[in-house]
């Protein structure tokens, strides 16, 4: 640890110590100026490799690192009790391509009555379960929900008073779609227009068998404690007990339609006020968003099992905390 300066002495004017008057002042300004200068430099040379997603705003990933990282956070009650024992924990990230998928389609329909808005309802659905069934989509796999139904107003002008009233009532539903080949999916978007039904509201990553995907989370965080404490003992000349206690045993599942993230490329300029900005419309040009998908990389974790991802998958976690005693000699 660097030994604080010593103070030179007082200034005769106020009776206080400046530090320029140190005389090593000048040398550590240059010292501190050259590491600003580095730190700068590293950042710079970062935000240039990231390209576009420099653009981007915290979001889906950013939430993901937060939890990842509370888990490891120590409370005043998960402390060492004794200076003889100590902690050693682990955290796994797996990740699992899914095994099936569910598309959820949003479908809308207005109307001046309830019953009108039904019967457009059931048009629509009707005309989107027959363009399904060419792509094998039956019945079993296909779900319709009861999402809401609202009330839908509007303005009549009366000379200058504009009057609220009814005019209308909307319905809303959503389509549950299951199926396997994840590359049906832009075929159901094509039979979904075909219907009229433009929103994909989401698509829903299952795993069916999650046990497999537990034993070999817990085998990992297990064989990289072990291996931590055996590190420890080598480089810190101690001996732990053979039976450790469980601490902490914390589980997170991370899923692809919670993890993109989205930017806008692109670069605008600023319009001031002038003598004719009173006459004077500005239309902006729309600028595309792009979404991406942005996983949970290997930064925090001790192991990775299959870190190449090529595509979206589900991301498993496991944050284990053992607590060893420490063997005193006598």
């Amino acid at each position: 640890m660097p030994q604080p300066l010593p103070p030179v002495g007082p200034r005769p004017d106020d009776g206080r110590y400046r530090f320029n008057d140190h005389p090593e002042a000048p040398t550590m300004r240059l010292a501190t100026t050259t590491l600003l200068i580095l730190t700068l430099a590293a950042r710079a040379g970062v935000a240039q490799v990231g390209g576009n997603v420099g653009y981007g705003q915290a979001g889906a990933r950013a939430r993901a690192d937060q939890n990842e990282r509370a888990k490891r956070q120590l409370t005043r009650e998960e402390m060492p009790s004794t200076d003889t024992s100590m902690f050693i924990d682990a955290s796994v990230l797996m990740n699992v391509r899914a095994d099936e998928f569910v598309a959820t389609f949003g479908v809308a329909e207005e109307a001046e009555t309830v019953e009108a808005c039904q019967a457009r309802m059931d048009a629509t659905l009707a005309a989107f379960t027959e363009a399904l069934k060419p792509l094998g989509v039956g019945p079993e796999a296909l779900f319709v929900d009861f999402a809401a139904q609202t009330k839908v107003y509007g303005y009549k002008v009366e000379g200058n008073l504009a009057r609220e009233q009814l005019v209308g009532f909307e319905l809303k539903k959503t389509v549950a779609i299951r199926y396997r080949d994840k590359a049906l999916i832009d075929r159901l978007v094509i039979a979904a227009s075909r219907a009229k039904v433009y929103d994909l509201i989401k698509v829903d990553y299952v795993v069916t068998d999650l046990a497999p995907v537990q034993e070999r989370l817990a085998e990992a965080a297990a064989a990289a404690v072990k291996a931590k404490a055996t590190r420890h003992e080598r480089l810190l000349g101690i001996k732990l007990r053979a039976v450790p206690q469980v601490y902490a045993e914390r589980s997170s599942a991370y899923f692809p339609s919670e993890m993109y993230d989205s930017y806008t490329a692109g670069e605008s300029e600023a319009v001031s006020g002038g003598p004719d900005r009173s006459r004077t419309t500005v239309q902006s040009l729309r600028k595309s968003r792009t979404f991406y998908y942005n996983p949970l990389n290997a930064d925090g974790f001790d192991r990775v099992i299959d870190p190449v991802v090529l595509e979206p998958v589900v991301q498993f976690t496991l944050y284990l905390k053992l607590r060893y005693e420490i063997e005193t000699r006598r």
